[in-house]
């Protein structure tokens, strides 16, 4: 269990030093137990102390990597049940599968077909993480063999798919620099499986068939020495893998260790819609990896959205580069459209203006990423603001005109702008979807 401010304080000097930040050690305590503050910034702790705290103190689901140089995939260190109550640290990798008994040639359009897996959603690309290679045929030799080839054509992180010690043993030897997941110990084979796992230093997939079965066994391996651990609780049946993954997140934030590390789930329904909302439902709750069979780019895209939508930090909205923008072949007699730099707000916008088939320059104001109401309400939309990004962005230079279109929700800052910036100042629609309109009737 976590430690409560109270118990914190215990183990504190009690000196009240204010060094910490703080003006008092209990303070102090407090701000620690919840989370918002580090036990390195107090400079007193003692050495137990600092063991103590520090261990209460870890995320209650471990930090796991996979993969290795810029395409390692950290999954785990999660603190909270709802993203609401703070936010979600890392989005789940999703794996899609490749069979090492396909021809060669087969393997490798499969992974050239996953690492086309890539998607532009609102200037972030967005893509898998791993291609799971299944050990299919049973044969060591094959299984290595197919390892080394989908390697040599992928740059993404793996997931090496056996319960067979010697294919494993001979994928490790093909690839083991990669860090690959090794998929899995089970209770027949835990120990050689744990051994592989800290030979080469690269997290193991822990299988059972329950929950408790589970626990024992990933206590097993943890006493070999392998630390980095994901776990399979069996079960593939979308509701029974809800429920599980669900237990597993809520005894892991009880601080039950057994469970203290990502889960892993595979979307296996034979009917493919089905099999995608089912992926949907274990990125939601509460995969550390998501599984699937399918390359089709319709599947993968509304699970890359969901991921996005989830994971995204509520506390800091997606934001565009503060900068002008050329939508399309501009000249200098383009129109210049100002908004916020929330993302949301630049696409829609830079979407209707494309749809207007006017080239546009459209000059994004650093409003922190919030949108145009939001941040005229905030004060950060302001006159002042726009003038100044007028000013620095070099749009002047763009354009053989001085105006300006501001959008028609904040049509009441267009005597100030057009008074402290000297550009004609026309307002616009308060939605983008009315800029082809507005352009047909206005622009000239």
């Amino acid at each position: 269990m976590a430690l409560t401010g109270l118990e914190i304080f215990k183990m504190l000097p009690k000196t009240n030093c204010k060094e910490c930040g703080q003006p008092t050690c209990l303070a102090f305590a407090m701000q620690l137990a919840a989370g918002k503050t580090s036990l390195d910034k107090c400079p007193h702790a003692s050495d137990q102390a600092k063991e103590a705290l520090g261990a209460a103190s870890a995320p209650p689901i471990a930090l796991v990597r996979i993969g290795a140089g810029e395409q390692v995939l950290e999954i785990g260190n999660e603190t909270v049940l709802f993203r609401h109550d703070k936010r979600f640290e890392h989005p789940p990798g999703i794996a899609v599968t490749v069979r090492d008994d396909l021809p060669p040639g087969e393997i490798e359009a499969r992974v050239a077909g996953i690492n086309g897996l890539s998607f532009d959603r609102v200037g972030q690309m967005q893509c898998v993480d791993l291609v799971a290679v299944e050990n299919s045929s049973g044969d060591p030799v094959t299984f290595a063999a197919a390892v080394k080839t989908v390697r040599g054509k992928t740059n993404l992180g793996l997931v090496l798919m056996s319960e067979n010690t010697d294919a494993m043993a001979a994928a490790l030897a093909e690839v083991g620099s990669a860090k690959p997941l090794i998929y899995a110990a089970t209770s027949e084979n835990y120990e050689t499986m744990a051994a592989l796992a800290k030979q080469y230093d690269t997290a193991l997939a822990v299988k059972a068939e329950s929950l408790t079965v589970l626990a024992d066994l990933v206590n097993k391996v943890t006493a070999i020495g392998v630390k980095q651990l994901v776990l399979d609780t069996g079960t593939r049946e979308a509701n029974q893998v809800l429920a599980d993954q669900t237990q597993l997140r809520r005894q892991a934030l009880k601080r039950f260790r057994p469970f203290g590390y990502p889960g892993i789930t595979f979307a296996t329904d034979p009917d493919p819609v089905q099999r995608v909302l089912d992926a949907g439902v274990y990125i939601a709750k509460y995969a550390g990896i998501v599984v699937l069979d399918t390359a089709d780019p319709a599947d993968i895209l509304p699970l890359i959205t969901i991921r996005m939508n989830i994971y995204t930090d509520p506390q800091k909205p997606i934001a565009v580069e503060p900068k002008v923008y050329e939508i399309g072949a501009v000249t200098p007699q383009s129109p210049v459209f100002v908004t916020t730099n929330f993302s949301l707000t630049y696409f829609c916008v830079a979407g209707d203006v494309e749809a207007s088939r006017v080239p546009s320059y459209i000059l994004t104001v650093d409003t922190d990423g919030t949108s145009v109401l939001t941040a005229w309400a905030a004060g950060k939309f302001t006159p002042e603001k726009i003038a100044a990004a007028l000013s620095d962005s070099g749009a002047a230079e763009k354009v053989a005109h001085r105006k300006v279109i501001i959008p028609g929700g904040v049509a009441v800052l267009s005597g100030k702008l057009q008074e402290l910036s000297g550009w004609e100042v026309m307002v616009g629609p308060r939605e983008s979807a009315g800029i082809p309109a507005f352009l047909k009737q206005f622009w000239h």
